[in-house]
């Protein structure tokens, strides 16, 4: 029996505070309503206590999405508590997320606190929040470097103070899997039933997702993450990479989430069109190459049976179709669909055979070839379009 895990999208919050990913509020709104339609159960839409534009953007995404499970982010302050609340105000559905650092090094330098007093201000801020709303979380900043045994203590006095979901950020991507799932297992079995545990991964070491999904292992049921995987440094847990390692893996992580997974690849483009900069060509799921073929025996492969180098069809997840790049590693089989595909006769095995000549000497001083580029050749070897059948005459009727 697989279980539900709950995705927490805070691409309008974490992900809009790296360099050039900031939005104005009806750019957010723009991404949020694809993150509705997509199915993300919870939108965290900013932090209100930041700047004006943060406020505005909660407000604005709690009214035009009144059904969306809307949060707001607040240190355990009592002015930030009460800006989110306020920002909060016509959200139907509102969740008050407030976090203080929990580790060592957080409280020594910047801080300036011991750990009851970070104990203390976390108790107060859950209780501060939960007298308003329902639906609070509080976040251990740096959780994953703080003493474990302090960790399960602040996690049980924030749930005893009210709060529904206890979030164990490894906020600067220090972790590696075995290790967070032991630690995130801990925390689960501190707090029991009493609330949901969440895990909030940084890609710091490229292991973001596989922490995330350690941990879904061994209890947590919340995964905190963004799309293209945008966030502070190296970025945040990928929603994308997350939400289709469960689907094309479910043998092995038998967990499932509420996304279409059909909206990843247009939200991806989005948002890419709303920020300066896109995915990296390469990156799992929605880059421009994850459904790239350029080698010859990828594409022979391929154009035989799509499994034999696809694990997941690019329909899934909204992406339009396979490209196969023909370039100086394609082979004769690709090049020999290409043609097809331009309009273009059968050719004979020896036009095919010059024609892959001219084409390989061609391609192996250029990046890739264009169609013209393709058609170009085909033409120099007397391979002519196909003829285009016209619409048989239509006679006027006789009078």
């Amino acid at each position: 029996m697989s279980e539900r895990v709950y995705i927490f999208d805070t691409t309008l919050r974490d992900g809009e505070q790296s360099p050039g990913c900031s939005m104005t509020t009806p750019e957010k709104l723009e991404v949020a309503k694809n993150l509705v339609e997509m199915g993300v159960d919870l939108l965290e839409a900013g932090f209100p206590i930041a700047s004006v534009g943060d406020y505005e953007a909660v407000q604005a995404v709690s009214r035009e999405f009144p059904e969306a499970r809307v949060a707001a982010l607040a240190r355990t302050v009592p002015r930030d508590i009460d800006r989110a609340l306020d920002a909060l105000d016509k959200a139907k559905k509102p969740r008050l997320h407030c976090f203080i650092a929990t580790s060592e090094i957080h409280l020594k330098y910047k801080l300036h606190m011991t750990e009851e007093e970070v104990l203390e201000a976390a108790v107060k801020g859950v209780e501060q929040a939960r007298r308003h709303v329902d639906d609070v979380e509080f976040s251990a900043e740096d959780g994953s470097r703080t003493s474990l045994d302090y960790l399960c203590r602040i996690s049980k006095a924030a749930v005893d103070a009210g709060a529904t979901t206890i979030n164990i950020p490894d906020t600067v991507g220090f972790m590696v899997p075995e290790e967070y799932a032991e630690m995130i297992g801990r925390v689960v079995e501190a707090v029991g039933d009493r609330a949901i545990v969440s895990v909030h991964t940084h890609n710091d070491l490229g292991l973001a997702a596989a922490n995330a999904l350690a941990a879904v292992m061994v209890g947590a049921r919340q995964i905190e993450c963004t799309i293209n995987g945008i966030g502070e440094r190296a970025g945040n847990c990928s929603l994308e990479e997350c939400v289709m390692i469960m689907k094309v893996r479910s043998d092995r992580v038998p967990y499932y989430t509420n996304i279409r997974p059909e909206y990843l690849y247009p939200t991806s483009q989005l948002l890419a069109r709303q920020i300066t900069f896109g995915p990296q060509p390469n990156k799992a799921i929605v880059g421009a190459n994850a459904f790239a073929h350029e080698a010859g025996i990828h594409q022979d492969g391929y154009l035989k049976n799509p499994l034999c180098y696809e694990i997941m069809q690019p329909e899934m997840v909204g992406v339009p179709a396979t490209n196969l790049v023909l370039g100086k590693h394609s082979g004769r089989h690709a090049l020999h669909e290409r043609v097809k595909d331009l309009g273009y006769e059968e050719p004979s095995r020896d036009q095919l055979n010059r024609l892959y000549e001219a084409f390989t000497a061609l391609a192996d001083n250029r990046k890739g070839l264009t169609n013209d580029d393709i058609a170009a050749l085909v033409e120099q070897f007397q391979i002519r379009k196909k003829a285009v059948r016209q619409p048989a005459e239509v006679l006027a009727p006789i009078a």
